[in-house]
């Protein structure tokens, strides 16, 4: 009876395309959001933070821009990484020439140097697509790492190569660098991370997310109903990508805290894609699902051996974690291609129907 719909009417167009159809799906965001921004912050450890909250915003943003990409619009990409790393240096820059500029701002605005050079890689899918698009991002992602360590002006000609995240304050309060305490640089990621995805919430659900998902399916009957190709294309690419560089700042100056350029390689891009597809593909909350997946088996595979009193090495604990996410990943493209936000939908609908099922 938990998700009884009895007495919840809809009188209006507007009420039938609300958010919330149903009143408790708003129950439980509301809950999510309790615990993200109350209880967790005030119960987790260090570790938790580190290994956990942070790593799972930042993941799970970095998989919200690929699948407006690749979910919603239908624009293979794997060079998710090195766009990550385009926003990761263009804060970097942003913060030593500007020192009196507010680290949040400098975040936001590095995705804008991103969703430039994504647009600019996104050009040959006006002409290509599927297959082919892949390769041309994968050729974005070797040459900007390339980029990365041959132009000494982006890591200030840093003798070591790499990026070193400075102290920055906000308020008074340090939420970067050595000096910043977990607890605040998870607030910061957490806000920044709430931001975007209302944000992508809105776009998918509006006009442009509508255009996209037309694109996605049959590009040529969607020129045809006048739908403009090039800028549907482009527009996902651009926003894609600057989610994706919020994602890249947030990745070395809220987690990191260094960055060299072998960080941004094709592993990373792979991650990302593992995932979306994981969570599912054209999903908003699947990339939620995914990153907690993702990031929190590892954990799981050292913590449980242990606590039942089973001595695992480290390897062991790596190579069960790659097979396990290989499994999952086929799994999901044979039998749920919609990946874990389709199979809570059908959770959800076993809920709202029960104890009478139809």
């Amino acid at each position: 009876m938990l998700y009884r719909t009895a007495g919840q009417f809809k009188t209006s167009y507007t009420a039938d395309q609300a958010l919330f159809p149903v009143r408790q799906d708003a129950v439980l965001l509301g809950i999510i959001l309790v615990l993200a921004w109350v209880v967790l912050p005030l119960t987790a450890s260090e570790f938790a933070f580190q290994t956990l909250l942070i790593p799972i915003l930042i993941y799970a943003l970095a998989a919200t821009g690929l699948n407006l990409l690749t979910g919603y619009a239908g624009q293979l990409s794997l060079g998710t990484a090195a766009f990550m790393g385009v926003g990761a240096y263009a804060c970097y820059k942003l913060v030593t020439l500007m020192p009196w500029l507010n680290p949040v701002v400098a975040i936001l605005l590095s995705g804008v140097f991103s969703a430039g050079i994504g647009v600019a890689f996104g050009i040959p899918s006006l002409r290509i697509k599927g297959f082919y698009l892949a390769i041309a991002t994968l050729a974005a992602q070797f040459f900007l790492i390339w980029l990365f360590e041959k132009w000494a002006w982006l890591y200030n000609y840093n003798a070591s190569g790499a990026i070193q995240v400075p102290n920055l304050d906000m308020f008074g309060l340090w939420v970067a660098g050595p000096q910043a305490a977990s607890a605040t640089q998870y607030f910061v990621v957490l806000a920044v991370v709430t931001l975007m995805t209302v944000l992508c919430i809105n776009l998918t659900r509006g006009t442009l997310g509508r255009t996209w998902k037309a694109t996605r399916d049959m590009d040529i009957a969607a020129e045809l109903i006048g739908i403009n190709l090039m800028k549907s294309k482009l527009t996902a690419f651009a926003i894609s990508s600057y989610v994706v560089g919020v994602a890249g700042a947030l990745f070395v100056f809220m987690w990191r805290g260094a960055a060299e350029p072998n960080l941004f390689d094709i592993g990373l891009s792979f991650r990302i894609l593992f995932i979306a597809i994981i969570g599912g593909l054209g999903s908003i909350l699947g990339n939620y699902l995914g990153a907690i997946l993702i990031v929190g088996l590892p954990v799981v595979l050292n913590v449980v051996p242990e606590a039942l009193g089973l001595h695992i090495s480290s390897a062991t604990v790596e190579h069960l974690n790659t097979m396990i996410v290989g499994s999952l990943i086929i799994f999901f493209l044979v039998i749920e291609p919609h990946g874990l936000a389709r199979l809570w939908t059908l959770i959800r609908e076993k809920l709202i129907v029960w104890p009478f099922p139809y």
